[in-house]
């Protein structure tokens, strides 16, 4: 590089230099850590982050395909890892849109909440979210514990929820060997139902191990395609037995007025059943998030 240059040369460096830097302000890039979420607002460009879990990919696309929809111009930052990885990008506002799941998200921030029904969690969670941070509405989709009968089991005792177990003999519960002592295992079964049940451990057997009919009450997570492919069903948890879990999108406060009339349509048609089956498409049909996105917005008129 020339060691001598006129200053004349050099004032006009140091303006481009300063035109460029004006011209990146104004961009409002929401990855550049210096950038703030009203300014990535005011450009229409919202960041959509995910886990990486193939479920909440693809509810984080079916929000992103539906902002696009709307006219915003999406940023997805897909699979970057666990509430460990991502919190921090949603707090300092890098990312402003992510599925998440209340029961879950609000142990991160309480871990003492005696919270456990879906309502309580929610309202429970809004007011454990750090400044900056909120969520729209929930969907009556979860992904959580549950227990699970066949639909033979369910139609011959007419069964919707757990309660409806009780008196039934006899009952023999499955799930992974520390479900043995778990507060919602046999004890809690027993306090919250009324239910008797003694313990099988199955473990990853736990679905061929209920429809083969050697156990009859199995723990299942709820959106397992498992509970669709094997045509079981989720009982009802009234009394909050377990820690519920509901699909709910948190949003930084600078954008949730921007975005809630498109997403919150999202939430309302997200169904527990409907969740299940996105999730045979992926693990079954072996669908891209995309096209999986894509065909559920337009079955629930939501493109």
């Amino acid at each position: 590089m020339t060691r001598i240059r006129s200053r004349l040369t050099l004032a006009a460096g140091l303006a481009a230099v300063a035109a460029l830097t004006l011209s990146a302000c104004a961009s409002g890039d929401p990855l550049d850590s210096g950038s703030g979420s009203t300014d990535t607002a005011a450009s229409g460009t919202i960041v959509v982050g995910s886990q990486d879990y193939y479920s909440n990919e693809i509810i984080a696309e079916i929000y992103a395909q539906a902002l696009e929809g709307a006219g915003f111009t999406v940023d997805r930052q897909f699979r970057i890892g666990q509430r460990d990885a991502y919190i921090p990008s949603l707090e300092d506002g890098s990312i402003q849109l992510f599925p998440e799941y209340t029961g879950n998200l609000l142990q991160f921030f309480d871990a003492d909440t005696t919270a456990r029904t879906s309502d309580e969690v929610y309202a429970a969670l809004k007011d454990a979210l750090p400044d900056g941070l909120t969520v729209l509405d929930q969907s009556t989709a979860t992904d959580q514990d549950s227990y699970n009968v066949t639909a033979a089991f369910a139609a011959e005792h007419n069964l919707k929820s757990i309660g409806d177990l009780a008196g039934i003999t006899p009952l023999v519960l499955g799930g992974a060997p520390e479900l043995e002592e778990r507060p919602y295992g046999p004890t809690g079964l027993k306090e919250k139902y009324g239910v008797d049940v003694t313990f099988s451990a199955t473990a990853d057997t736990t679905v061929d191990e209920l429809v083969a009919g050697n156990i009859q009450v199995a723990n299942v997570y709820s959106a397992d395609p498992r509970i669709q492919t094997r045509d079981l069903v989720t009982l009802e948890d009234p009394e909050g037995l377990f820690l519920a879990s509901n699909v709910v999108p948190v949003v930084s406060t600078s954008v949730a007025d921007e975005i809630a009339d498109v997403i919150n349509p999202v939430s309302a048609k997200l169904t527990p059943e409907g969740l299940v089956a996105l999730n045979v498409e992926s693990t079954v049909d072996q669908r891209s998030p995309e096209d999986i996105a894509k065909d559920w917005l337009a079955a629930n008129n939501l493109n």
